[in-house]
Order: C-alpha cells, then sequence, then structure tokens
C-alpha cells in the first residue's frame, strides 16, 4: 500500500474527518500539521492549495478536503 502523506491544522473539522476515515480504513498516513509544522504553508501554497486538509498519496491525485468518495480508492 502506498504512503498517504495528510497536511492538517489545529481546530480543523474535516482535517479530523479525514484522519478518521483513513484510520477506519487501515490506510497508513503521515499527518504534517501546519500549526506544528509551519514550514509546509509555504510549500501548500506554491503548489496552488488554499484550505485543508490536503490528501496527497504517492502515486495520485491531491485529495482536498473531506471527500469520502475519492478518499475510497485509497483503501486497500
Amino acid at each position: 500500500m502506498s504512503q498517504v502523506v495528510i497536511y492538517t491544522r489545529n481546530g480543523c473539522m474535516q482535517c479530523k474527518m479525514t484522519e478518521r476515515y483513513l484510520a477506519q480504513h487501515n490506510v497508513p498516513f503521515e499527518e504534517r500539521n501546519i500549526n506544528e509544522q509551519p514550514q509546509y504553508v509555504d510549500q501548500l501554497k506554491a503548489q496552488g492549495f488554499r484550505s485543508l486538509p490536503v490528501v496527497m498519496p504517492a502515486n495520485a491525485d491531491p485529495i482536498v478536503g473531506f471527500r469520502p468518495d475519492s478518499l475510497k480508492a485509497l483503501v486497500g
């Protein structure tokens, strides 16, 4: 199964729902919280992202927001 990186921030309900969905479906992921790791803010902005969460699968297009329909593709 490919590695998934999820960019989140504190107090983000969609971020928590996305993390919960991935955890419940046993999709391994690495969380990068922009409140705790602000170095990722500029990187995300440079890529055109303006909202969170951003889910970046290793071999697929990024998913922005809580999108269970799109996250379903990550479930093995």
